[in-house]
């Protein structure tokens, strides 16, 4: 994306990344984590958990570890951690 401005201190700012992890047998296959992911980093599995349904699975490494996903999963099914950079 190109911006007509760009911050004084862009090249000192460093964007964290995140490494989602999906606890596929806990989940019930909500949503939640997919629908409000801000950079769209999940998307249904066509496969079925051990409960009968789809659980999410990470499609994008654009994660950005801001830990919405676990705020928003009733089932705590879903986290993300820090990725070594």
């Amino acid at each position: 994306m190109d911006f007509w401005r760009v911050p004084l201190d862009s090249d000192e700012i460093k964007v964290t990344r995140g490494i989602v992890y999906i606890i596929e047998d806990r989940c019930k296959g909500c949503g939640y984590c997919i629908e409000y992911c801000p950079q769209k980093v999940l998307e249904f599995s066509t496969e079925f958990n051990v409960k009968g349904y789809h659980p999410p699975v990470v499609v994008s490494e654009n994660c950005l570890d801001c830990h919405y996903c676990e705020l928003l999963c009733p089932e705590f099914a879903i986290f993300s951690v820090a990725a070594d950079t």
